[in-house]
């Protein structure tokens, strides 16, 4: 098998599973490290002519990170395309086996099953938190309905506060977040790179969780570190 991936979580869990059948990747896709594989552009932005060049016999997208036109032409081009949709961690495990298996996986690996095992024999959050969550500033936008990082908060005993918003990522003012009158204030590092100096400072007066991106959003290998560290930096903001 030759496969492009057009996701940063798929590619790690396909580099991790199946050594050598990863021929190229976005430019954002940053684990494992030292990954040597043809950078192909974004997310968003894909360049059409390496990844053709590559002779995939399988591209792997998402529909919320990759545009359909892009896949589209893929399609049209003689690609084959799969696209994933993850909506919450169950349902990531899912496509992560619907993706592993079409690469062409002889069996799930460890790593995947361990994943699975830590989402189970979650420990007990310690009380639930209604937080907000900006993924972006400048505008400022939060997580809304329906997404995977907000399942996985839901799991480590926070309910942010868009949840029931009609738009999965809305905008909102600064006044307006501090309206929700959230107990905290979680402040992931991707896709937006917040830090303790860009990002708290808006929200005097209210504890702020700073979190890894990638233990958040990302399915993949990293699920299996996930309650561990995101639940370290959430009963730190607690005590």
């Amino acid at each position: 098998m030759r496969v492009v991936s057009l996701v940063p979580s798929l590619t790690e869990a396909i580099a991790v599973s199946l050594p050598g059948v990863l021929v190229g990747a976005t430019d954002w896709c940053s684990h494992p490290p030292g990954l040597d594989v043809t950078r192909v552009g974004g997310t968003k932005n894909p360049k059409p002519d390496p990844i053709l060049a590559l002779a995939p016999d399988l591209v792997v997208a998402n529909e919320e990170e990759n545009r359909e036109p892009d896949l589209t032409a893929l399609r049209e081009a003689g690609v084959e395309v799969l696209v994933t949709e993850v909506r919450d961690v169950p349902q990531a495990f899912r496509e992560l086996d619907r993706v592993l298996d079409a690469c062409g996986a002889p069996a799930r690996p460890r790593w995947l099953d361990e994943a699975e095992r830590a989402w189970v024999e979650l420990p007990s959050p310690g009380g639930r938190l209604t937080a907000v969550v900006p993924v972006w500033r400048r505008p400022w936008m939060v997580l809304g309905r329906n997404t995977f990082a907000g399942d996985v908060l839901s799991r480590l005993g926070v309910d942010h506060a868009y949840a029931a918003h009609a738009e999965r990522y809305p905008r909102a003012t600064l006044d307006e977040l501090r309206a929700a009158e959230p107990e905290l204030v979680v402040l992931p590092d991707e896709p937006y790179r917040f830090t303790a100096d860009d990002g708290p400072e808006a929200f005097p007066g209210l504890p702020c969780a700073l979190v890894s991106g990638r233990h958040l959003t990302w399915y993949g290998p990293s699920l299996a570190e996930a309650p561990r560290v995101l639940g370290e930096a959430l009963r730190a903001v607690r005590r």
